[in-house]
């Protein structure tokens, strides 16, 4: 979900600064009234830095990675996930990609507009357990679905948005192989959500997990 250094003009980039910007701060306020919630955002970078640097394969206009985002997302929340792409982000660019740093707006704007949709959308109502919500593979595939599409399609906005020429196959290509991710990360999702969910009263998860308001399906 990387765009390339030199792909996007300065001028653009400068709108993406005040798009990431002005997002953040607007949930920033959210954050800072809940302290748990930034013990999880420092997870959160922490565990998106891991998983980035883990897999990452250069394909067509972009690079597939493996995210982890909704394994963050269901058991860290959803502003620890949001904050933690940026942080992540800010991570790994400052420690193995310097060059990164350019479009780190527009990288976190390609993850982090994806994840608002899925969380008013699909995410939120996952916790309301009062209303017999519950957790299963079908689940997590729709949410992961929907997030990589969304991935992808603000991928192929920033190309389309771009000085330089991208073939439309090429970014077909990239979006292809977001299939794998779509394939895969459910799995690793659930397996994560069932081991915490076997250890969610103790104090170390519960302090730094938010699981206990998910229920998974039999």
């Amino acid at each position: 979900m990387h765009i390339e250094p030199g792909v996007i003009t300065q001028a653009k980039i400068m709108l993406a600064n005040a798009g990431a910007v002005s997002v953040l701060g607007w949930y920033a306020k959210n954050l800072l009234r809940r302290p748990a919630d930034i013990l999880r955002t420092l997870l959160a970078a922490g565990f998106f830095s891991l998983f980035m640097q883990s897999f990452h394969v250069s394909i067509g206009p972009s690079e597939l990675h493996f995210v982890g985002a909704m394994a963050m997302y269901l058991t860290l929340g959803f502003l620890p996930t949001l904050f933690g792409f940026a942080a992540g982000l800010l991570l790994q660019g400052l420690l193995f990609e310097p060059a990164d740093l350019m479009h780190l707006a527009v990288n976190s704007l390609s993850l982090i507009l994806p994840l608002i949709a899925v969380h008013y959308t699909l995410g939120r109502k996952l916790r309301d357990t009062a209303n017999g919500h519950r957790i299963g593979w079908c689940t997590i595939l729709r949410l992961d679905a929907m997030y990589y599409g969304g991935v992808t399609t603000m991928v192929g906005f920033w190309l389309l948005a771009s000085d330089v020429a991208t073939p439309f196959s090429a970014w077909a290509a990239f979006a292809a192989s977001y299939l794998a991710i779509v394939a895969v990360e459910p799995v690793f999702t659930f397996a994560t959500i069932r081991l915490l969910k076997r250890h969610e009263h103790k104090a170390l998860v519960d302090t730094c997990f938010a699981v206990k308001s998910l229920t998974l399906a039999d």
